[in-house]
């Protein structure tokens, strides 16, 4: 009897502790809330910097003081802070500020982001001062670190390999990375813990017998080395992990691999809640417990490396779904190249050319078969599949699938319809959604007929003084978090960079089936992209009078050449379900005027603004003239340029006036005549 309860203690007592940390990570996520020790008011921090970006004109801190938190500084001269180093004690003078919330609909989310990171304020710097230098082994050895890695020709992933910063490998490789869905493997990970593990251990048993110090110092070098590198949430499931299955064999306590996954969960848990949201955790808890739990069907395969891969990438593919939107199904091929060659090859030599720069141009050479392979993989559009972000409901679904079917034939199948169907949701859709995305000082419209009849973008954006990029940080990932695969008509109102900027890059990365330009000459910007659409062949029109799309009609009223680009922007009106839209451009209020003597546009449900509020449209008389219940004004925060006006405000008092910069995007979904906005204030 006493054995009888012994075993079942043991048998559930994990399982227990499981859920009740999963109860504990509901109640705290849900109900309690991370507060800030600062108060909104303070100025002056004194602060230990964990970490520095230094870039063109601006440094990035991550620092320590009554909690973590950001600061930027922007500097006319390096040597303002050039003596900064990680560890040291500094004096920063500045404003607090909450970090921007995504102003476009599924976008990242950079205020969540630092939230779950138990980062609540940032800070505008507008002086540091070193008061003290580092006197912190760790943060010494990491600065030295980083110093000598700054020497190599390799430097940018020795950097990603040894202390976890991935920043200054280049964007483009980065996101080819996150596109082939292998960009796990370049954050320090448990692979990589267990890999540094076994040379260790490997090194230590050709030199000692004893088995008990040489998990001991194993076990303290994989410590300090998570210190090092911050303990990121893959690396402290591994580490806990390792720890747990050396006092198993240490001591043959039998402990199965389940119950040890299942107890490093709840130690993650009860210490930080909110590591549930990083994506790292995700995809290394979600691939260790289905590796245990299919390690039978893997046993029984003479395939084991692709089927481990396939299962890897089935169990994080909702995962992938949820944050990028894409999935490349060539990736469970790439991953049986491409692990190897990280882990065996690239890895390895990481730690060797640390040790011994010799090694620095073999390291580069199979770093550059490793890009060659992913730029040539990544070409191949065909294997890209664009998926709309699911919700919880289809989660659920997707992964009772997916427990209950992978080890079957017909799960192929099963798998082939659910992803059709979410592929092809958007034919479901009954709503008609016409979204105004914020894109800073600039115009964006997006416009989604319901059962994917058509869609249509109004202008792109494009912030001429900024290397920021629109469209690929904010229009694109829109786009496909709602499962766009196409734009049937890009319509340019004009050639003006915040209307036509990010037009080229939108056409490279999106498949685009048309383009409309306006009335006029073509400026330089416009003959640009018509250079590329040459090239991929897509067809372009000008100056067009109306636009057919299903029952729908748009109305280009703007077909007289003005002289200038903003007045020459194309004025568009349409009706759609009964709601009156006019898009306005830039036009001003000469335009304006030719339209009330040409045009009877009285009542307008829904205006986008002219000109981003400018003073030199939306006149008190075509307003009056047009009376509309909504006004919209898509307008950069904080704009050298005062828009918009206060007198347009005015003459806009007696409609609902939404604001990109104060309201972020604004979503009008219309379905059997009824009209619901949504917006996503940042």
């Amino acid at each position: 009897m006493r054995k009888l309860r012994t075993i079942l203690l043991y048998k559930y007592t994990f399982k227990f502790l499981f859920i009740i940390s999963v109860i504990f990570c509901i109640l705290f996520n849900c109900f309690i809330k991370f507060e800030s020790k600062y108060n909104i008011s303070d100025t002056k921090f004194i602060l230990k910097i964990k970490q520095i970006d230094i870039y063109d004109k601006q440094i990035s801190i991550l620092a320590l003081g009554k909690e973590k938190i950001k600061l930027t500084y922007y500097y006319d001269d390096i040597k303002e802070v050039d003596n900064l180093k990680i560890g040291d004690l500094i004096l920063v003078t500045g404003e607090l500020e909450l970090p921007n919330k995504a102003s476009i609909f599924n976008n990242f989310d950079y205020r969540r982001y630092l939230y779950y990171n138990k980062i609540y304020y940032i800070i505008r710097a507008s002086s540091i001062v070193k008061i003290k230098n580092n006197t912190s082994l760790i943060y010494k050895i990491k600065d030295d670190i980083n110093n000598r890695l700054s020497n190599y020709n390799t430097a940018s992933y020795l950097e990603t390999f040894i202390l976890g910063n991935t920043n200054n490998i280049d964007d483009d490789i980065l996101n080819i990375y996150y596109d082939l869905g292998i960009s796990h493997l370049f954050s320090i990970s448990g692979m990589h813990i267990s890999l540094i593990a076994f040379f260790l251990l490997f090194f230590l048993n050709r030199v000692s017998y004893n088995r008990f110090f040489n998990y001991f110092i194993v076990i303290i070098f994989l410590i300090f080395y998570s210190i090092l590198i911050d303990f990121p949430a893959s690396v402290f499931r591994s580490l806990v992990m390792y720890i747990l299955f050396s006092i198993n064999i240490l001591f043959n306590f039998k402990i199965k691999s389940i119950d040890i996954a299942l107890f490093t969960f709840v130690v993650c848990i009860f210490i930080n809640p909110l590591i549930i949201h990083d994506i790292g955790f995700q995809f290394s808890y979600i691939n260790v417990f289905s590796l245990i739990l299919l390690k039978d069907k893997i046993k029984d395969t003479n395939m084991k490396s692709l089927y481990t891969c396939y299962i890897c990438f089935m169990v994080s593919l909702p995962i992938c779904i949820y944050n990028f939107y894409e999935v490349n199904f060539i990736g469970i091929v790439l991953n049986v190249i491409v692990i190897p060659l990280v882990n065996v090859v690239i890895f390895p030599l990481c730690i060797l050319t640390f040790i011994i720069p010799i090694f620095d141009n073999i390291l580069l050479f199979f770093i550059n078969i490793l890009e060659n392979i992913c730029l040539l993989v990544n070409k191949i559009e065909f294997s890209k599949i664009i998926l709309c972000k699911p919700n919880v409901f289809v989660f659920i679904i997707y992964y009772i699938i997916i427990y209950t079917n992978i080890k079957k034939k017909k799960y192929i199948f099963v798998f082939i319809v659910l992803i059709l169907v979410h592929k092809n949701i958007n034919y479901f859709n009954n709503f008609l959604n016409v979204s105004y995305l914020d894109v800073g000082q600039g115009d964006s419209i997006f416009i989604a007929f319901p059962h994917n009849k058509a869609n249509i973008l109004i202008d792109t954006g494009g912030n001429i003084n900024s290397s920021y990029n629109i469209a690929s940080n904010n229009i694109i990932p829109y786009l496909k978090s709602i499962g766009v695969n196409r734009i049937d008509y890009l319509i340019i109102s004009h050639g003006d960079f915040d209307h036509i900027g990010e037009a080229i890059n939108l056409v490279e990365n999106f498949k685009v089936e048309k383009v409309i330009f306006n009335c006029g000459k073509f400026n330089e910007l416009e003959q640009e992209l018509i250079k590329v659409l040459d090239k991929k062949t897509i067809p372009y029109y000008s100056c067009i009078k109306e636009l057919n799309i299903d029952d729908n009609k748009l109305y280009f009223l703007n077909n007289k050449d003005y002289g200038n680009e903003n007045d020459n922007s194309s004025v568009i009106y349409t009706e759609l379900n009964n709601h009156k839209f006019l898009f306005m451009g830039d036009a001003g209020v000469e335009v304006e005027e030719d339209l009330i003597e040409n045009y009877n546009l009285q009542n307008i449900d829904v205006l986008k603004v002219g000109h981003h509020g400018s003073k030199t449209s939306s006149s008190k008389e075509f307003i009056n003239e047009i009376n509309p219940n909504y006004s919209i004004i898509s307008v950069g925060k904080n704009n050298r340029y005062g828009h918009p006006n206060k007198d347009v405000l005015y003459n806009l008092i007696d409609s609902k006036i939404y604001r990109t910069d104060e309201d972020g995007s604004i979503m009008f979904k219309i379905k059997n005549n009824k009209l619901k906005i949504e917006t996503c204030s940042p």
